[in-house]
This record gives C-alpha cells, structure tokens and sequence, in this order.
C-alpha cells in the first residue's frame, strides 16, 4: 500500500563525464598519423519533473544518480552523453535546498534540473599543437554535481474544506466525490489530506481536499499543527464546515479564520462559503438562524449524513470553479485543471 507523502528527502547526483580517449592513429604506409583520441561524453543531468498523475511523494526514492558518460574512442570518436534522468513528482511540489526555496513546480511538464552531469574529459587529439605533434596527455571525465534537496508538496485543488475535527469534512467529500476517507466518532480520524473530485454533466471537474481536522493554536503546531496547514495555500476557494449542533457554532468560524490568518496573512480573504453541517439533528435548526446573523458570507445548510441540501452546494461549488476561471483567463494564465 502506498501511503500519502507530503516530504521527501532526496540525493541527487549527476553522472560522471567519461574519460578522453588516447590514441594515435596508424595503418600500412602511414606509421605516424598523429593522435586521434576522442573527446568523452557529458554526464547526464537529474531532472525533477512535475507530472499530473502524480499525487503523492511516496514513489520518489531516497537517492538518484545520473547515467555517466561513454569514454572518448579512437578515430576522434566522441563518447556518448549519458542520458538523462527523470523523476516524476506531483504538481505544487516545492523544491529547497538548505531551507531555501530554489524551485515550486506549479504546472504539469514543468521541469527543473535537480544535478547537473559532469563535463566530459578531453582526448589527446584536443591537445594537439605546433609545438607538440604527439600529445600522450588526456584528461578524465568531471562528477556530476551532488545535493541533497527536500521535496515539499502542497495539494493544489480547487478547494479545500477547513474545520475542526468531527466537524462532518470526510462525510461531506463522500457525499459528493467518490473519495473514500475514514469516517469515525473520534477526533482526528483523517490524518492525511484526501482529494475527491466532483464530477459535472458538461464534463468539468473541480477537485476537493479534505484537510485534516484543525484546533485551536495549530499555526503554533498544537494537533496535527502546520503540518497540514500548507495544503490549504494552493486552494483557490474554502469551504468552511462548521457542526451546527455545538453550542454557539459561529465560535467556530472565528477560530478557523483566525488560525489560517495566522499561519499566512491573507488565507481567510479568499472566496468562501459556509457550510452548517448536521441540518438534520433539532439543535442544529435552532442554531441555524443565529449563525447566519453572525456572518457576512453565503451559509448553506445540509447534511452530509442524509444527503439533505446537497444540490444547493454543489451549485455554489460551480459559481466558485467558474469565477475562478474566467479570473485566471483575464490575467493571461491557464486554470489548474484535473
């Protein structure tokens, strides 16, 4: 079973540059042909690419090293460069190397070169001069450049649901994906990010994540802590889900707010809807008129259990894909698609 990662940290090595050939060539009626040993091939790079059927780190291994380069032949034969290596990675993976962010590959068939392969040595027909007509001097291959990287990946879907555990998130992506989180009567059952995509009749998908349950002090690492608080950087829009049936629900929402704002200034200004799970127990409908007077955003009441009220947020889901579009295509940008 392959488990969701979210860190990896990898060595990356790039191929050695072959050796330069050494040789002089000779045949019948021609003893003293001069020197014709080829220049040796470069070694190939480590290349980090971001592939969309990737959804996780879980497949990137540990250690890669690059293919080396063939040595210089006679004839003035060149070796061959070694080819390159390719490691698929989600998208939204970050790249960093000593805590620094040296790339964030955020579009499918972006590319970056994680190790250059060594420059490949000289043959003695490179060294070839007036002053010297038999050079028997060649020189060996350059190493491929070593790092050590840390692979960060933040989930980029479209949405992402924000709320305290047992708030009804995992029941919710159930209900309207094919998804298949844990769902159970305890605190912090889901303990990776799950992404479910909602299917449309005219063939779009807008893809949902299910962040793990946040707590009061998780921008300070309280719970599962900031661990999973990245996650929700890359969605475009935020569902907040709030239990209805709890005393003064709208408590909640100030919280949630207040824990995104302060793991990065701006993350409770983006596009949102409220969502009052649990309609179907009487508390929560006597709940329901007291948390809309609270809030200035679109509160949608449902149930994720009998399914009541779900065709109203998966309209509303379509109004936020849609405006999310239509916003990137003005600046000149392409959607994230699935």
């Amino acid at each position: 079973t392959r488990y969701f990662v979210d860190h990896r940290k990898v060595r990356v090595v790039g191929g050695q540059g072959g050796g330069g050939g050494h040789s002089f060539y000779s045949e019948p009626r021609k003893i003293f042909g001069g020197p014709d040993g080829g220049n040796g091939g470069d070694g190939g790079h480590v290349i980090l690419k971001a592939d969309q059927q990737m959804k996780s780190l879980s497949s990137v291994l540990p250690f890669y090293q690059g293919f080396h380069g063939e040595r210089g032949g006679s004839k003035n034969c060149y070796g061959a460069n070694g080819a390159y290596t390719y490691v698929k990675v989600p998208v939204g993976t970050l790249v960093k190397e000593d805590g620094k962010v040296v790339a964030d590959l955020t579009q499918h068939g972006e590319e970056y070169v994680a190790a250059y392969g060594g420059a490949g040595g000289k043959g003695n027909r490179f060294f070839l001069s007036n002053e010297n007509r038999a050079p028997t001097l060649f020189t060996p291959g350059e190493p491929g450049q070593e790092r050590v990287l840390h692979l960060e990946l933040k989930t980029t879907a479209h949405a992402g649901l924000v709320g305290f555990p047992n708030a009804g998130k995992s029941s919710l992506l159930r209900a309207i994906s094919r998804a298949k989180p844990a769902v159970a009567a305890y605190p912090f059952t889901t303990l990776n990010p799950h992404v479910g995509i909602v299917h449309y009749q005219d063939y779009e998908q807008v893809a949902v994540a299910d962040i793990p349950g946040l707590i009061k002090g998780a921008h300070q690492n309280r719970g599962l802590g900031v661990a999973f608080l990245r996650h929700i950087e890359r969605c475009r829009f935020l569902l907040y889900v709030v239990d209805l049936s709890v005393s003064q629900p709208w408590i909640q929402l100030q919280d949630l707010k207040y824990e995104l704002e302060q793991y990065k200034k701006g993350s409770s200004e983006r596009p949102c809807v409220v969502i009052g799970n649990k309609i179907d127990l009487a508390q929560s409908r006597i709940n329901l008129p007291r948390l809309k007077e609270q809030t200035d955003h679109r509160v949608i009441a449902l149930s994720a259990l009998t399914g009541d009220n779900l065709e109203e947020l998966l309209l509303h889901l379509r109004e936020l894909y849609d405006t999310y579009v239509k916003t990137e295509q003005s600046r000149g940008q392409s959607p994230v698609k699935w």
